[in-house]
């Protein structure tokens, strides 16, 4: 079945973590597609400039705070879907066993006390060292990490809720983020070598990955929430953004560094990789590596994401050309100082 969109009126949807990088490109899309936009962020933060959100500034860390920013919700007039992006403050094995199921509860307990569809952005941690090249909707789930056996029972749980009746909800899984600014992969580690040519890739450079778009992935949460009441209490959906190996990236990123004068013209762009027997022992004393050390088989297992359901919901997936979303992401973390020509955005 290929729903449109335009089926649905736009509604009134709740963004919790509206601060953080996919929680603000949700906030921006469903504010350009037409809904009323209430967007939660911690207390103290600066609210970005966007046009048409309101935003509240509480906590969500206990129960009465969850109750006070449901509160706030229905005085100004309730929401219909609740995205949530909130995530633990560290990326590390311990922040995720304690914060990451209570932030799941909370949003669970606004989504269900406003009557609301719960949104949440999934990962491929699920499936874990085995996962098959194809990762099909309703693919086993095998997670080989801690943080893949949380996330796994994260959401087993929230979909035994639903089945309870207790709310609906949609999880959509996607690959690396990256856009909408820092705190990827791209500016932790792939281009810190960027202005002296070289770029560090994690894994084999013939090894493709799944790679999400924030501003992709957003679009598609707005499609989503618009054929929301054609889905089922709880579904599990794929998002397949750009599937790129590392020689994709040297092919865009070579161009591009020529131009900004990174790379001479007689010059190949270097290709670096990771010490991961280094971080691998770090990883035993610092949980911050250790978490990093965990991911290395994403980068060596060659996977993709089917999205077969989720274009029989929406029609065709939300997708900006590889090349823009990445002169796009540069320009966001300001590596970009001299304007791209046509020529390259249509060669990177």
């Amino acid at each position: 079945m290929n729903t449109s969109p335009s089926l649905l009126p736009s509604g009134t949807v709740l963004v919790l973590g509206g601060r953080g990088r996919f929680g603000l490109a949700a906030v921006q899309a469903f504010a350009r597609g037409g809904w009323r936009v209430l967007a939660q962020m911690r207390p103290g933060a600066q609210a970005p400039q966007v046009t048409g959100v309101q935003w509240l500034p509480l906590p969500l860390d206990t129960p009465g705070a969850v109750q006070t920013l449901v509160d706030q919700v229905r005085q100004a007039g309730g929401a219909t879907v609740v995205v949530h992006a909130l995530n633990p403050k560290q990326y590390t094995r311990p922040a995720w066993e304690r914060e990451a199921w209570p932030l799941l509860q909370a949003g669970m307990r606004v989504a269900q006390a406003l009557g609301a569809t719960l949104m949440l952005p999934g990962n491929v941690y699920n499936f874990g060292q085995s996962m098959p090249a194809v990762l099909l909707e309703g693919a086993p789930e095998r997670p080989s990490m801690a943080m893949g056996r949380i996330r796994a029972a994260m959401e087993a749980r929230l979909e035994a809720a639903t089945q309870r009746g207790e709310l609906r909800a949609v999880v959509v899984r996607a690959g690396n983020f990256y856009g909408q600014g820092s705190g990827t992969w791209l500016d932790r580690a792939m281009l810190t070598g960027i202005h002296r040519g070289k770029l560090v890739f994690p894994g084999p450079m013939d090894v493709a990955t799944p790679w999400a778009y924030l501003p992709d992935l957003a679009r598609t949460f707005v499609a989503l929430a618009q054929v929301r009441h054609s889905m089922p209490a709880f579904e599990s959906l794929h998002f397949s953004g750009h599937t790129l190996t590392g020689a994709d990236w040297v092919r865009a990123l070579e161009p591009l560094a020529r131009q900004q004068g990174w790379l001479q013209a007689d010059r190949p762009l270097r290709v670096g990789g990771l010490p991961w027997p280094l971080i691998h022992a770090l990883g035993t004393v610092m949980p911050g590596w250790g978490a990093l050390s965990a991911l290395r088989y994403l980068w060596t297992q060659p996977h993709q994401l089917d999205n077969r359901r989720l274009r029989s919901l929406i029609g065709t997936e939300p997708h900006t050309p590889w090349p823009t979303a990445l002169q796009a992401t540069l320009s966001d973390l300001h590596l970009l100082s001299v304007p791209t020509s046509p020529a390259l955005r249509a060669t990177a």
